[in-house]
This record gives C-alpha cells, structure tokens and sequence, in this order.
C-alpha cells in the first residue's frame, strides 16, 4: 500500500512538472522569434527539430487507433511554431553575419554540392511534395473523416442505447461508449482544422527562402560590397540549406499527419497491418514473380533487376505459403491437444448440482409434440401456460426444461419440480382422449383411461369415434391438450415451491420502481425478504393470488409491527385481501356456497390450534369422514368452501389439506359484507 502511494505521488509530480515544462516551452518558442540565437544553440535545437520529428513519424506507426494520440493536433501546431521560430532565427543569423551555424552550412555545401541552383531545384520539389501530396491529401483525408464521424454519431448513440436497453452492456460502459465517440469526432475536428497549420507552413517556407534569397543578396551587395555572383552565392546557399533543414521536418511531420488520419480502420500498428494485409497472400505474390520476370525477359529492357524483383516476390510467396501452413499444423494441434487434456482433466460435476426448477421429460415417442418442424405447438402452449399463471397467481413461473428420456416408455411423460416428480402420464399421440364428466349418454369405442391432471375416468378414441364421443357428452381434447392441462395443474398446485427468495427479490424490485416507499418502509426495517418469502409461499399454497403484491406489502408494513410470525401475517395479509377472496369463490349470482364446522367440533380445534390439547385420532377419523359425506353432496350443485372462525382456519387448513386438497378453507374475516353466504352443510366430529 506504501509503495501503490509513492507511486502515484511521483506520477502526480511528473505530471505537475511536464505542465510547467510545456508552458515554458511555448513561451521560449515566442522568444526565439524576437530575441538572437548564437550559432551553437542554433545547431542544438535544429537537431532537436530533425529528431523530434522523426521520433512522432514512428510514433504515428506504432499506434492502433488515432484517439491513442488525441494530442496531435495540438502537437502539430507547437511543433509548426517551433519550426517558424528557427526560420526567423536562423534568418536573423545568415543576413546578420552570414553564417547560421554548421547543420545550416553542412546543408547547403555538402548536401546539394554547393550549387545553389541545384539546392533551390530540390528545395522546390520538397515544398511541392509536401504541399500537394501530403498535405493537401491529409487535409481532406481529415475533413471528410470529421463529416462523416459527426454524421454517424446519432447512429452510434441509437447503437449504445439498444445495447443498454438490452442489457448487453451496463451504464459505465455506455457511458465509456459515448465518450470515446465524442472524443473521436472533438479529434476529427480538431485534425481538419490543424492540418492547415501544415499547408500554411509550406506556404510560409516558400516565402521566407524567397525573401531571405533577396535580403541576402542586397546586403551582400550593398552593406558588405561583395560582387553580385559572390553575394548571391554565398547567401542562397545558406538560405537554401535552411529550406532544407526546415523542410525536412516538415515533411516528416506532413507524413505523420497523413498516417494519423488514415489509420481508422487499422486493427494492429502501421508495420503489423502491412504484414497481414499485403504479404498476407501468397498467391498474389507468386502471380507478381511470374509478372516481373516475364517483364525482365522482354528484349530492351534490363534484365537483372526484374529478375531480382521476382525472385524476391517468389520467396516472400514461398515463405508466407509455409508461415500459413506452419500456422494451420499448429492450430490442429493445439486443438487435438485441448481436447486430449479436456479428455484427460478431472470432470467438473459442478454443473452436475444444479436442479431445473421445472422439468417435462418424454418418451422419444412424444417428441413430435414438441417439435414444431413436426407440427408440435407444445411449446407455444407452455409459453400460453407460464403467461396463464402469471396472471392467475401473480408469481412467475420459471423456464421449463423438456427433454427426452430414454428411460421412459415411448409415450409416457413425467412433470418434475425441482427434481421431485409431480405427476406422470401416458399419451396415445394419435388418438383423443374422452373424458367422462357425469353427463356421458351413451358408450363409445375407445381405450379405458384415467385423465392425469383431474383423474377421472376417460377413454382413448380414434379420429374416427371423436364426433360420436363429443355427441355422447364426453370432453374431447388432443394429446397436447393433455399435457398442458397436467402441467398447468401441478404449476398452480406447486407454485409455492417455485417461489424463492431470489424471485421474491425480483418481484419487489419490480415494485420499487413504481412504490418505493412500501419498499423502503418494509424491508429490510420491518421484515427480510426471507420472511415476505413465506408469506407469500403461503398464500399461493392455499390457492390464493398475490398479484395484488402492493396490498400484500402494505398489509405487512401494517402488522409487522405486532408479529413477525410467518402464520399470523398470512392471516392479517387474507383480511385485507378479502375482496379479492370473496371474488374468487362467488358464483355469478354473488353467493358463496359454503359448509361450516360444528361448535362442538370448532372449540376442539381452537383448543387444538392453541396448543392446548392435541386432537385424539377418533376426533380427525370421525371429522374426514363427516368432510367426505358433506362435500359428496354439495359438490354436485357447485363449488363449496369449507368456512370457520379466524383463528382455527390456519389450523383447519392444515389438516383438511391431508385429505381435500381442493377444497379452499375460509374464515369469517375474509368475506366481505356485500356477499351472500349460503350454508349447504355442516361438519362434525361426532360418529354417529
């Protein structure tokens, strides 16, 4: 931690340091133009322009992208006022005494021969090289990356939001994302504008060798009485071994510009990129040998460079032809050689822990159903089915894995959940199955069954027998129609096991966006999401929906406060749900059918429920058996209830759950004043 320290202090030094050295660099800049440089450190900082210059050249080769070297811009043009500054001194220096030091001298001597015809000739190539190729080409290179960078920024943005939407990225890189677009559209700008301190250097070269060509000369002439030929001589060639030492730079510095703006679509550096995308094709290569070396046979022509040309084309060829088969050998290898390890590594039974939430598992003979290129439409019933509960129940139901198991008979299925079978069933994929509801007629043809979801008694039939089956009063439905209904069965019935805490955080998130505050207020304060967990497993147990999961959650923030306890809280949360109960169980005339428990036996189970005594076996016998005779005969005239006073109802709940598991139990509380109770029986625990 103490060295992370010191390291970030010495990083926050140099940086403070190079501020100060950059400003005073600028500033030394404007003074070189106005006060006079001896020769020395004239020398001194022209080579300091040649190999600074060539040091950003090969920088502009190394980088990948240009917004790795967004400062060129600004580099460009301190390096453009550093050039402007030599130029006024080294003017001041040649037509003040002549001399300009030994890069100056050495320029105009040894690299044109001393002719200052010869020195102006290249002096002019190198101004228009740089001028009309370079610059001119970097300059629109810039300007039109900038329009097109600004034109595709409303696209990009589109772009990054449907990936925020979507979930492929999070806020911190799409706001990365969007800065990285500004940043290169700000370095696009800033390049077209910048490449005209390039074009205007050029310009300005020109001009300044021109008037330092007739300076010179007049004050040879007139000040120091030299001839004209010696004046002219003497002061060109200085002047033009300035031009030179100036403009290389610039070139080099005009070449730079040129590569930043061209780089962006590169992927690697300048030398890498070359590497891949020109060598990268042997067969172009041996074609340019063969074209080189016929070119070096016609007659006339000299022969030995073509044929050295082709030759090299042919090794270039030669060599990446065997780079890319040693490429392609390495790559199968390295490949045998991961499988042989996966093969060989200890196996990851990690994955082998994890149980699906749900699971439909069938016989190879039922995978037409779920196959839609076969015609199946299971899957779009499953998607119908998770949607039903979601609206039904208010939980959502997870994902459900269908998969074929060999194990099973070829028309069998078996619903799963979390592991645990559920229910099973066997299908006949090409008949109906006809299930008798009580009002059948007549007898039909067919095979005897038992419907899997409701058990009752049904019969397989063909195609053939289905409109005389439907005639005879039997409910035909198709094997699909089958597995759907079972399946929709089990998920209503088992849906508090799906419900996790996991998923109950999900739920609550859900609501936050729109009701912080009962959010805030409930959890974690008043209670975990543990303990919101079980309230609502119970709710759903007992076939109550939670949709409503607002009223749920204020009813918890209500009695929190009182008790904690799982049981009591479903309670309280049933009350204030009582509308929705009454609704649930109301036929259309606004009557709610209902058996009530004896006195008698209701005291025994809220001395029960209360932990005082514990029910004898005679009691619950004799109690079942009265249950089952009630609910025989009310159930014929319609859906029933089984109705007792709120503080036995849990307690009843529990034990009718054992024998009734589709009768709801109700209490008193939970029905509002609006509705019409109609009594159709009376249980009891006398056995008589």
């Amino acid at each position: 931690m103490v060295e992370s320290s010191q390291s970030f202090l010495t990083q926050e030094k140099l940086g403070k340091i190079s501020e100060i050295l950059v400003a005073a660099v600028v500033v030394l800049v404007v003074l070189m133009m106005v006060l006079p440089l001896p020769p020395v450190l004239l020398d001194l900082l022209l080579a300091l322009n040649i190999s600074f210059s060539l040091f950003i050249l090969l920088l502009t080769m190394e980088v990948s992208s240009p917004l790795q070297l967004a400062i060129f811009p600004s580099l460009l043009l301190i390096s453009t006022l550093f050039r402007l500054a030599l130029n006024v001194s080294s003017t001041r220096l040649i037509l003040l005494t002549g001399y300009a030091g030994k890069i100056i001298s050495t320029f105009g001597n040894f690299v044109v021969g001393g002719n200052f015809v010869v020195g102006c000739v290249v002096f002019l190539i190198l101004v228009v090289i740089q001028f009309v190729v370079i610059t001119k080409g970097s300059e629109r290179v810039a300007e039109v990356a900038a329009r097109f960078t600004l034109d595709a920024m409303p696209g990009k943005q589109m772009s990054i939001d449907a990936d925020l939407n979507s979930g492929l990225i999070d806020e911190n890189q799409a706001r990365s994302r969007r800065r990285e677009i500004e940043r290169e559209a700000d370095f696009y700008g800033a390049m077209d504008g910048a490449s005209k301190f390039v074009k205007g250097d050029a310009i300005a070269g020109i001009i300044i060798t021109l008037i330092n060509i007739l300076g010179g000369f007049i004050i040879g002439m007139v000040q120091r009485g030299l001839p004209w030929d010696q004046a002219l001589s003497q002061y060109a060639l200085l002047t033009v071994g300035d031009g030179l030492v100036s403009q290389i730079p610039a070139l080099l510095i005009s070449t730079s510009t040129g590569i930043i703006v061209t780089r962006a679509a590169a992927e690697m550096d300048l030398g890498r990129d070359l590497a891949s995308q020109i060598l990268g094709q042997p067969r172009v290569l041996a074609m340019a040998a063969v074209v080189s070396g016929l070119i070096g046979l016609v007659p006339g022509l000299p022969f030995f460079p073509f044929i050295l040309m082709a030759g090299t084309f042919a090794f270039l060829a030669y060599t990446m032809n065997q780079a890319k088969a040693a490429e392609k050998q390495q790559v199968q290898t390295s490949k045998q050689e991961e499988e042989l390890a996966a093969t060989r590594k200890p196996e990851n039974v990690l994955n082998l822990l994890q149980v699906d939430p749900v699971e439909l598992e069938i016989g190879y003979g039922l995978i037409p159903l779920v196959d839609p290129q076969q015609g199946g439409d299971l899957l779009d019933r499953i998607t119908l089915i998770r949607r039903q509960c979601a609206l039904e129940l208010g939980a959502v139901i997870p994902a459900i894995r269908i998969r074929d198991n060999m194990q099973l008979a070829p028309n069998s299925y078996q619903l799963k959940i979390k592991g645990v079978r559920r229910g099973a069933g066997e299908l006949e994929p090409n008949r109906y199955l006809a299930m008798d509801a009580g009002a059948v007629g007549e007898a039909v043809p067919g095979k005897e069954t038992i419907e899997p979801a409701f058990g009752l008694p049904a019969l397989w039939v063909d195609e053939e027998h289905r409109e005389q089956a439907e005639l005879a009063g039997y409910t035909v439905v198709d094997p699909p129609s089958v597995v759907a209904t079972h399946l929709t069965e089990v998920l209503k019935s088992r849906a508090w096991e799906l419900l996790g805490r996991q998923e109950v955080q999900s739920m609550l998130d859900n609501v936050k966006t729109d009701y912080p505050v009962v959010i805030e207020e409930l959890i974690p304060n008043l209670l975990t999401v543990g303990e919101v967990q079980k309230v609502l497993a119970n709710l759903l147990r007992e076939g109550v929906s939670i949709r409503n999961l607002v009223t749920i959650l204020e009813a918890l923030a209500d009695e929190a406060r009182e008790s904690r306890d799982p049981n009591f809280l479903t309670a309280k949360v049933r009350e204030k749900l009582a509308p929705q109960i009454t609704a649930q169980f109301q036929d259309p005339g606004g009557t709610i059918r209902a058996l009530v428990v004896e006195p008698g036996a209701q005291e025994q189970l809220e001395a029960a429920a209360g932990g005082e005594v514990a029910l004898p076996p005679e009691f619950l016998g004799s109690f079942y058996q009265n249950l089952e005779v009630e609910l025989g005969r009310a159930l014929p005239g319609g859906e029933v209830v089984l109705l007792a006073s709120g503080s036995v109802r849990p307690y009843l709940a529990r034990i009718v759950q054992r024998v009734a598991s589709k009768v709801p139990v109700l209490s008193y509380n939970e029905i509002t004043d609006e509705a019409q109770v109609l009594s159709v029986g009376m249980v009891s625990a006398d056995a008589s």
